[in-house]
């Protein structure tokens, strides 16, 4: 027999952000048939697990595979670094992972700044979405998009759904999300492909330098999977330039 009822869900924070302009009070009234879990509720109004730090039923703590309760008012808390219990992610306001990203096809910029920034990110502007949700899940690397759907999939434990489009906004938004001031290591990493640089001799890299470079410069940096050299010429500067627009402290 199917089991019918009407439920409350109270979505608060910056969830409501995922409901149309009419509902941003974040109040829901929804009827029911056959008691589908919280998660499913959830995600049928726009709302990814991802997003969710906390859920209770009656002040009760419950989880995603709850079954609503005719009468229930389920409130519904947004993930931050000081609360995340349901994927796990902070303790205590620290990450219970090192912080590995994963970016889908339409963030190429975001993640040079990532990687700017000293962040293990992985992108291709190839990647599709069953591949990428697989590789967030077996290498436990946080999922950013933008793309709702994607985020949604069972097998995504962590990751973000991006609200602004603006690259600079969005670093901001990832910095913040996840609190990651003090895993900051900037230019560390090879912007191409990115792998962690090692320092390397100027007689090593000189055939591949133009002569001014020869000139003036004498610290270099390379990446020991592509070979890209890196040193700190006016490119370098522009790159701290950017980030010191993005950054609250000196980089």
């Amino acid at each position: 027999m199917a089991s019918e009822g009407s439920i409350r869900l109270h979505l608060l924070g910056r969830l409501v952000v995922f409901l149309p302009t009419s509902k941003r009070s974040g109040q829901l009234a929804l009827s029911f048939r056959d008691r589908p879990a919280v998660k499913h509720l959830l995600e049928a109004h726009g709302v990814p697990h991802t997003e969710v730090g906390q859920l209770r039923a009656g002040g009760e703590r419950i989880d995603f595979s709850y079954l609503p309760q005719d009468g229930d008012l389920i409130e519904v808390f947004p993930a931050s670094p000081g609360l995340d219990e349901l994927s796990g992610l902070h303790r205590d306001g620290r990450l219970t992972i090192e912080p590995r990203f994963l970016l889908d096809n339409h963030l190429g910029r975001l993640a040079a700044l990532l990687r700017m920034l000293g962040f293990d990110c992985l992108y291709r502007n190839d990647y599709q979405d069953e591949y990428l949700a697989q590789i967030a899940a077996s290498g436990e690397r946080i999922l950013l998009s933008r793309d709702r759907r994607l985020l949604m999939r069972k097998i995504v434990r962590y990751g973000y759904c991006l609200r602004s489009l603006a690259p600079g906004e969005q670093i901001t938004e990832v910095l913040e999300r996840f609190a990651l001031a003090e895993h900051i290591h900037p230019f560390h990493r090879c912007l191409r492909c990115n792998t962690p640089l090692q320092a390397v001799e100027k007689s090593e890299i000189l055939e591949k330098l133009k002569p001014l470079t020869q000139l003036y410069y004498d610290e270099f940096h390379r990446c020991p999977a592509c070979g890209q050299v890196y040193w700190k010429g006016s490119h370098y500067e522009r790159m701290v330039a950017r980030l010191e627009q993005l950054l609250p402290g000196p980089i």
